[in-house]
């Protein structure tokens, strides 16, 4: 009667593990199939050369910028656009893993749960991406060659309008990364958007900034006096040129290193990683299921001085462009953001109907309402009182520029970050120049320009 018990309970045990296996199964079939049947060895979807067969994709205005004709991928006619929009769209081999023919080729093959990728009526699908060509062309000429992103989004809605990343090549006319050029090319591959973590520079004295005003109550009627070097905790802070005596408003203005480390070495280790991981910086964000690279801050062994430099965006400090950018749509928008999207619209061309849907989501809380309205006001204030208005003209803006020393004898990285402060034109956006010098002067320069060509179309 035993052995009759054991061998129920074990037929009883293989059971429920069945159940539980189709159950995930199922469960994952529903939400990977697509991915699985996007994989580049399903001939039904791909030719031999590794291009996807079908499925067009346009920028926010519904210029086409590659479809499939005679059986061939084809691109956009002008080699700037092009080149201009490659990290967006993708190359025909899928070397570019986050562009939108490799990221959502399921969604342009047109694939369901229900025929597969034999859909009658979804064997012909149009993605249209939320950038605008015209505006990534002005960012890409505005990069003028160098290694570096630009980014734009509105914080309330979560299109990305501009999206550039460099270098880039024609996909009608591949580099060859092996020959005479390897060097130029170097990382032509990756997005430096979505999937690069660089050393922040000064731009990182917002969350600072936005930590003291929180944590140091008397922090508006503090003084600090920078004579171009400031001790913190046994090392020397050094700035640029003495600033003399300075309230933290212009301190942040005039973006003395010196004061910076001292907040942040008062507030100390656990309150500047709590505020950190708090403005989205540390984690991976998804864009339309593509996951951007985690920045880091790790001050788990750093003595005060340290800190001190961790807290002016040195030290170990990474951060990612998209994530950086969306911290300055909070800013902007009291305390939250509309998280970006790349991804407009998917459309049947043989029904007129859509076949998916987007939605306008929120980020987390990623700084106080209360501390985002002063951060806010002492950005703009920034542009007023450092930048220069006039390069700015006609917009209400904020910003904070970033040199951001990297070793190895290289020029600085050159940062630019900030946001509108306009409803008509709610944007945010982030400039990054590898090695290109000045914060303010080489991408605030870029900035300037890309913001014009957006506040003039849109």
């Amino acid at each position: 009667m035993r052995k009759i018990e054991r061998r129920a309970v074990l037929c009883l045990f293989l059971a429920l593990a069945l159940i539980a296996g189709l159950g995930l199964f199922c469960f994952r079939y529903v939400t990977k199939a697509s991915t699985w049947a996007s994989y580049p060895f399903n001939r039904h979807m791909y030719d031999n050369s590794g291009q996807l067969i079908g499925g067009t994709i346009t920028d926010r205005d519904g210029d086409v910028l590659t479809e499939v004709k005679d059986g061939n991928r084809i691109f956009y006619p002008d080699a700037t656009v092009r080149k201009a929009t490659l990290h967006a769209v993708g190359d025909p081999q899928g070397n570019i893993g986050t562009g939108a023919l490799t990221a959502f080729a399921g969604d342009l093959s047109g694939y369901n749960l229900i025929t597969g990728g034999y859909s009658p009526i979804g064997s012909k699908h149009t993605l249209a991406l939320t950038i605008d060509a015209g505006i990534n062309v002005t960012a890409y000429k505005a990069l003028d060659g160098r290694q570096g992103t630009v980014g734009v989004y509105d914080y309330t809605t979560g299109e990305v309008l501009c999206m550039v990343s460099t270098p880039s090549f024609d996909p009608m006319n591949p580099p060859d990364l092996s020959g005479a050029d390897k060097d130029r090319y170097d990382g032509v591959y990756l997005n430096r958007f979505l999937s690069s973590a660089q050393v922040p520079g000064s731009i990182f004295k917002t969350v600072t900034l936005a930590a003291a005003l929180e944590e140091i109550p008397d922090l508006k009627t503090r003084s600090f006096r920078c004579t171009g070097e400031t001790e913190v905790g046994g090392s020397v802070i050094t700035c640029p040129k003495p600033h003399g005596k300075l309230d933290i408003q212009s301190a942040f203005a005039n973006s003395c290193n010196g004061a910076f480390a001292q907040l942040a070495a008062e507030m100390g280790a656990d309150t500047m990683t709590h505020y950190v991981n708090k403005a989205g910086l540390t984690t991976r964000m998804s864009i339309n299921g593509i996951m951007t690279a985690a920045g880091k801050y790790d001050v788990s062994k750093a003595d005060k001085g340290q800190i001190g430099w961790s807290g002016v965006g040195q030290y170990t400090d990474t951060v990612n462009p998209a994530n950086m950018m969306t911290f300055m749509g909070a800013i902007a928008n009291g305390g939250k953001a509309a998280v970006p999207r790349l991804v407009s619209s998917v459309t049947s061309l043989d029904t007129g109907l859509p076949s998916s849907w987007t939605t306008t989501t929120q980020t987390d809380t990623l700084i106080e309402p209360n501390i985002a309205a002063e951060v806010k006001a002492m950005m703009k204030n920034n542009v007023v009182q450092t930048y220069g208005q006039d390069r700015f003209r006609e917009m209400d803006i904020g910003a904070k520029s970033g040199t951001a020393e990297v070793g190895g004898g290289k020029r600085p990285n050159s940062w630019f970050a900030g946001f509108l402060d306009d409803p008509a034109h709610p944007y945010a956006f982030i400039v990054l120049v590898e090695n290109g010098g000045g914060g303010a002067s080489v991408a605030g320069q870029i900035a300037a320009s890309v913001l014009r060509a957006c506040v003039d179309k849109y």
